[in-house]
């Protein structure tokens, strides 16, 4: 590289008062990954100063998208769900605010009620400012192209402002029928192994088959983990786009409203597949933080970006300087250059 990228990174996860307080309410179990407890994770998670722009530098990241760690807002109950995602969005645009050099963040939304989802999500863009929004799939047994989700799907085309969906476990039946008995294991395997993404990634083909994008060409949708299972299918799956009354091609849907992000998997291989299907101009760059940070389990290299990984994975990618630009920081923001600026359905972000 001739000269340094400037990296912004999505999908890297805080844990905030608001939020943790509601989960506690809640009965959920304070686990690590939700910001309880004195493991490294959790108190990465709380810190929002001093150690995550450390680490940060450590990586090689220019600029952090915060987000709320999954589940979000999306497990509490429907009274607290509102007014914990106003409180959760308040924090996080006055952490922001306090260095808004280094710091961005996605709204937390209340998808337990589609209209004060869509009233937030106005708030979140139009009043502090925020690029977009982090969803985790499901709500309940909701599923993300439930018809309910229109009115919140049409204010982000709106908005001109996108949706950045994170997994979230499995349905208790789908835990229990595919990942049970077969010991501690089971829970890892349901979650952050592999059941997360084949979870959101047939959702990610639920919103398509239904028509959402048909509905809503404009909507823009990021997918972290190099596309969710998905991306590495389309070549299969695409056959039924005619069957399914498809307006276009499989494909186009993933070339017109999907951008691609690896989540911190530092995987030449996806990388370069990535690239291969949807183009370097709908790529982002996220590095997962905390959950990839320092984690190298037996050595295992693929998930661990501290120590520069962050910055060397994609400066020694196989791409042209220009198109490195592009995935660090440039289609970011040609991503979010228009939001908050409502107008009718506009080409130049949607048809990269």
């Amino acid at each position: 590289m001739s000269d340094r990228l400037r990296i912004i990174a999505l999908e890297e996860h805080v844990a905030l008062p608001a939020i943790m307080e509601a989960w506690s309410r809640s009965g959920a179990p304070e686990l690590p990954n939700l910001g309880f407890g004195d493991s490294p994770v959790a108190r990465r998670l709380r810190d929002t100063a001093d150690t995550r722009l450390a680490h940060m530098d450590d990586q090689g990241v220019d600029v952090a998208v915060l987000s709320i760690s999954s589940p979000g807002v999306q497990n509490l109950p429907a009274s607290d769900a509102v007014a914990v995602a106003r409180d959760t969005n308040d924090q996080l645009a006055e952490i922001v605010a306090g260095d808004p050099a280094r710091f961005q963040a996605f709204a937390a939304i209340p998808t337990q009620s589609p209209p004060a989802a869509a009233a937030e999500l106005e708030r979140a863009v139009t009043e502090l400012g925020f690029p977009g929004v982090m969803l985790y799939g499901r709500t309940g047994d909701r599923l993300a192209d439930d018809p309910s989700y229109d009115e919140l799907y049409a204010a982000a085309e709106r908005l001109r402002v996108p949706l950045h969906f994170h997994p979230q476990m499995p349905v208790r039946a789908v835990v229990d029928a595919y990942y049970s008995g077969i010991g501690p294991l089971g829970t890892a395997l349901a979650g952050p192994v592999i059941g997360w993404y084949y979870d959101l990634g047939v959702q990610y083909l639920r919103m398509i088959f239904s028509g959402v994008f048909d509905r809503y060409p404009g909507l823009q949708v990021i997918a972290g983990h190099w596309g969710e299972v998905v991306l590495f299918y389309l070549d299969h799956v695409g056959c039924f786009a005619d069957a399914a009354g498809l307006d276009r091609p499989l494909a186009d849907y993933f070339t017109r409203n999907f951008w691609i992000a690896g989540s911190g998997t530092v995987s030449p291989r996806y990388l370069r597949w990535t690239a291969e299907v949807v183009g370097t101009e709908r790529m982002l760059y996220s590095t997962d933080y905390p959950f990839t940070y320092g984690f190298r389990p037996g050595g295992f290299p693929f998930v661990d970006t501290s120590g520069g990984v962050a910055r060397t994975f994609l400066e020694n990618a196989p791409f042209t300087d220009e198109q490195k630009a592009g995935i660090a920081h440039r289609n970011w923001e040609r991503l979010t250059s228009l939001a908050g600026r409502p107008a009718g359905r506009d080409r130049r972000v949607t048809e990269g």
